[in-house]
């Protein structure tokens, strides 16, 4: 393989969240960082979780977080991929709150060939992702947000930028434990290529909801994205095969059961149809769209573990650790 192939090649196979997004690039935009929110099948905006993850995906809901709290990411990924970061939230007053955050994937070693398939020496690929956010408590019952995030690739002698915001709106009634989110996230563009061509960075409008029941420790989330993308082009569709409208349809839909056996436990399952879809599609049946996990949510310590699969070769753990000073 040439070496000016090597973007497309990452961009297009080896980051396993964006494997079949064919139109996008810098789809590591597209991972959750937390462990919880993996474990309900990869995306949720509408989660009440009192940690810094919990605005990754929609700003409004740093609304919720502690002042004053910190927390270290970590995942495994198929090959020596890894992702990795630390995150920060910070309280002003009783309506204001601002969060910041850094994390990396790196792709690890690789050979670098020619066309005939020489090797000509090693290179090494890595992602960075910086995040600065803020939220606002409109009411008792509302909140929106708003995140500016900087992504930086860099693969062997090949660099790109680009520039997004997320911004979301948030209702929760605490009474009847009741959460509804809407959260439009990536809007932005790329502002440095690999090379002469460009591409976008993966624009998502979600909606979520999540309820717990009265009488039962148990909590169902639903989360609908990619809600602008209706077209058969921007998913996997193996050769001869048509993607119909039914599919499509499911293929926007995430679901997730919390199970809360006490205050300070919570044991996760999700589905994520899209992702069970493509695995199914690419050969990986078993468990595929599953992911599964659990926690402990204490006043000033959090940790969190969850397993979830996004590429056909192997599943990825994450692992989350948070706490309040």
């Amino acid at each position: 393989m040439k070496k000016s192939l090597l973007p497309a090649l990452l961009l297009g196979g080896l980051l396993p969240a964006g494997a079949q997004e064919g139109f996008t690039a810098y789809n590591v935009l597209r991972l959750t960082p937390s462990a919880h929110v993996a474990a309900l099948g990869g995306e949720n905006i509408s989660l009440i979780d009192d940690t810094p993850a919990a605005g990754w995906s929609n700003p409004a809901l740093y609304a919720g977080v502690s002042d004053r709290s910190v927390e270290l990411d970590f995942m495994t990924l198929p090959g020596s991929s890894q992702y990795m970061g630390a995150q920060a939230v910070k309280a002003f007053g009783g309506r204001h709150t601002a969060a910041a955050s850094i994390h990396f994937m790196r792709y690890g070693t690789m050979d670098e060939t020619d066309a005939a398939g020489n090797v000509l020496g090693t290179f090494s690929a890595k992602d960075i992702v910086v995040r600065l956010a803020y939220s606002y408590l409109l009411s008792d019952r509302w909140a929106g947000g708003a995140t500016f995030k900087t992504v930086y690739s860099r693969y062997a002698d090949y660099s790109a930028a680009a520039i997004a915001m997320d911004v979301g709106l948030n209702y929760y009634d605490e009474e009847r434990d009741l959460s509804a989110s809407v959260a439009l996230r990536n809007v932005g563009a790329q502002v440095n290529a690999f090379d002469a061509g460009r591409q976008d960075v993966p624009l998502d409008l979600q909606v979520g909801f999540t309820k717990g029941l009265a009488h039962m420790p148990v909590r169902f989330s639903l989360t609908m994205v990619d809600l602008t993308r209706w077209s058969s082009s921007y998913y996997y569709v193996p050769e001869e095969e048509s993607l119909g409208f039914g599919q499509k349809l499911i293929n926007h839909f995430v679901v997730g059961v919390d199970i809360l056996p006490t205050s300070y436990l919570y044991l996760s399952a999700g589905y994520n149809a899209r992702r069970a879809y493509e695995l199914k599609a690419a050969g990986q049946g078993r468990l595929a769209g599953f992911s599964f996990g659990g926690g402990v949510n204490l006043s000033r310590f959090k940790a969190g573990i969850a397993y979830t699969r996004y590429h056909v070769s192997a599943g990825s753990l994450l692992f989350n650790v948070a706490a309040t000073f």
